[in-house]
């Protein structure tokens, strides 16, 4: 089995979004895939409201040789993985540092409070700006939009496994997603996972 990690062991990414985005379905993808190289991986607690709307977070630490605790320790975070924009901040904010890569989908989910008019949603510019200033190295990605264009928006999490692949920190290849997501979807759904999961890396390579 491959066993390999860029530059840290253990690599420590997070996954985050709110609650009906498959941010758990895309963490047990990942921590599939990895797991098959040979690789230890240790999946934190959801953290927050995992309902629909709610803020949703999974740690996941990866290394060669151990497995550890479940919970990143606040500023050690190498990679996030956001699906949705603020949640991205909220996370930078606490488990962040100038060094950590950022990976966002675009598309924005309003939370209650904007909907009622008690607060305001910030605009797409506004949250590219302030996540440049926490990371150096951001992606941004219309995860969502090229989703819905599939026939369901949900296809943006696997978008975002394939852009994750695409950035190169670890070893994912197509060929062990294909094995793990024909494990977890019916055989008619194969063949779109994969297309998603091909977009995913598209959009990060172009």
């Amino acid at each position: 089995m491959e066993k390999t990690l860029p530059f840290c062991d253990p690599y420590n990414l997070i996954i985050t979004g709110v609650g009906g985005q498959g941010n758990v379905m895309a963490s047990k993808i990942v921590g599939n895939m990895l797991s098959a190289k040979g690789l230890q991986v240790t999946i934190g607690e959801t953290f927050g409201a995992s309902q629909r709307g709610g803020s949703v977070m999974r740690h996941l630490r990866i290394s060669t040789t151990s497995t550890w605790s479940p919970q990143i320790p606040k500023g050690k975070a190498h990679m996030v993985v956001a699906l949705e924009p603020i949640e991205a901040l909220r996370v930078l904010t606490v488990y962040g540092n100038p060094q950590t890569k950022a990976l966002c989908n675009t598309r924005p989910i309003q939370p209650v409070s904007v909907i009622c008019g008690d607060t305001t949603y910030p605009s797409t510019e506004e949250l590219k700006q302030w996540l440049e200033k926490l990371t150096e190295n951001v992606w941004f990605v219309d995860a969502t939009d090229a989703a819905v264009k599939l026939g369901n928006p949900i296809f943006g999490n696997i978008m975002m496994i394939g852009a994750l692949a695409a950035i190169g920190d670890l070893p994912m290849a197509r060929e062990d997603f294909k094995t793990v997501i024909k494990r977890a979807v019916a055989s008619d759904k194969l063949e779109v996972n994969l297309s998603a999961y091909d977009m995913g890396i598209q959009m990060i390579q172009s």
